[in-house]
């Protein structure tokens, strides 16, 4: 895995932080760190959509994001724990992992001259 696709995986963590942070946060403190995971979330998926496939780059993800926050809440929230959910990250992973599998950096194809971006 490359470090631009290595970041869209620590920008979808960052998601998952804000996302719990948005329905759990109950303090200045908490709003703080909810706020900064959401910047960072961001500003790393834009700096990582400038690298790679914005497309496949968003597509990641948001797979990544939901798949995590599914499973963080399931484990530190008290979400109902079910397989049926399981089975269906597990989908949602293969999907994802496919997309990357298929979709290759900007740098590894170099435009011709004269192409468009």
């Amino acid at each position: 895995m490359g470090k631009n696709w290595l970041l869209v995986v620590i920008a979808g963590m960052f998601e998952v932080g804000w996302v719990a942070g948005l329905k759990h946060a109950d303090s200045i403190l908490t709003w703080a760190f909810t706020v900064i995971a959401l910047v960072v979330s961001f500003a790393v998926l834009i700096y990582s959509g400038k690298k790679l496939p914005t497309s496949t780059v968003y597509a990641v993800f948001v797979g990544l994001g939901t798949a995590g926050t599914v499973i963080s809440e399931m484990v530190f929230f008290g979400e109902p724990f079910s397989w049926a959910k399981i089975g269906l990250i597990a989908l949602l992973l293969i999907g994802i992992i496919g997309l990357k599998l298929v979709t290759h950096d900007h740098e590894d194809h170099p435009r011709k001259e004269g192409e468009a971006a």
